[in-house]
């Protein structure tokens, strides 16, 4: 794996926020397998099925560090104690059903999380680079369908949505604040940057109100698969797809500081645009049984029916794109759910990034 980014990643100190989640756990494992002396963050993961869990990685990488990224100075601590080169900030509250019930927390979490992560940054002159993950939901979403560009501008129905939008434009101040390009080399040696991606399947998620988890657990335990919404569209993508990019992205910052200190795009191209019904009614198929029940609720909180992201400029300027379409998205998410019982996850997981990485799906 180590000639993966042409061993870039290889004994360079990297730091995840978010470490124990399910993209956090997935990117840790790829920059643990790549030779990167990963250093995680995180809150407790969500269950005991986790793929941070079950691949055993918190005890792989060199810190393995339980700590709330709404406590700044603990942040500060933990990053003047291990001065990671590069930076990937995930860590968020992730849901926008939970973002109703928990509007503050949800604001405190992923707008002075992302703040205290960057105020870290800037007090670690270690750190070159810096990746803040934030999502496809904080742009102003008006139904539209053309996919959303990098210079649209951020908005959200929801707290969880506009915690995100809010997200984008701290990051935004901050570069222009305390790492701008124009000062590189004089005031600072940092790169910082945004990326949002869509909506994310692959295995080890077990969240709630997230369509593959409530598949895989209806489908386990013999019920009818419940879909709220089976008429919104998303752009689905596999996790691997936009660590890819968030990598990609970091090795080419780390080479140009002031080329590619901006936001980006990372998603499937259009035809990989399904229905929640239609991602449903895959999973069904690659299992081979279960049965889908729609329970749509018009007087549910409000969820977005249509979201697209533009990623040509991922295209064109990084020479990024996604390798999977959506039925290669299913069914590597779905063999992995279909396996992690009876098979070593680290392996698993280990396997499957190759595979994808090789272009072997």
């Amino acid at each position: 794996m180590e000639t993966a980014f042409n061993d870039f990643y290889k004994g360079k100190r990297v730091l995840v926020t978010g470490h124990t989640g399910f993209k956090g756990s997935w990117l840790s494992i790829w920059l643990h397998e790549m030779g990167a002396e990963v250093v995680g963050i995180g809150l407790d993961p969500y269950s005991e099925k986790d793929n941070f869990v079950l691949s055993g990685i918190g005890e792989k990488i060199l810190a393995d560090i339980r700590a709330d990224i709404r406590d700044g100075e603990k942040i500060k601590e933990i990053f003047a104690t291990y001065r990671p080169e590069i930076v990937f900030h995930l860590a968020a509250q992730p849901l926008v059903r939970l973002s109703y019930e928990i509007p503050v927390e949800t604001y405190e979490t992923n707008v002075m999380g992302t703040i205290h992560v960057m105020e870290a940054i800037r007090a670690t002159d270690s750190v070159r680079v810096g990746v803040m993950i934030t999502t496809d939901k904080c742009y102003e979403n008006k139904e539209q369908l053309t996919g959303y560009k990098e210079d649209d501008p951020f908005g959200g129905y929801d707290p969880y949505s506009s915690s995100k939008g809010a997200c984008e434009i701290a990051i935004q101040s901050w570069r222009r604040s305390y790492f701008n390009p124009a000062d590189y080399g004089t005031k600072h040696h940092m790169s910082l940057a945004s990326v949002r991606a869509g909506n994310v399947i692959g295995g080890g998620d077990w969240a709630k109100d997230r369509i593959i988890p409530d598949c895989v657990r209806a489908l386990e335990a013999g019920k009818p698969i419940e879909i709220r919404s089976p008429r919104s569209v998303r752009p689905w993508q596999h996790v691997l797809e936009p660590l890819s990019g968030y990598m990609l992205l970091a090795q080419k910052m780390w080479k140009d500081p002031t080329g590619y200190c901006e936001g980006w795009n990372f998603g499937p191209e259009p035809d990989s645009v399904l229905t929640v019904w239609e991602m449903a009614s895959a999973m069904v198929d690659r299992f081979g049984y279960g049965e889908l029940k729609d329970v749509s609720d018009p007087t549910a909180w409000h969820e977005a029916k249509l979201l697209m992201l533009d990623i040509n400029k991922a295209k064109t300027r990084l020479g990024w794109r996604p390798r999977l379409d959506a039925r290669q998205c299913v069914t590597l998410t779905a063999d992995w759910y279909k396996r992690y019982q009876g098979e070593d996850v680290y392996s698993l997981c280990a396997e499957q990034i190759k595979d994808f990485y090789k272009n072997r799906i």
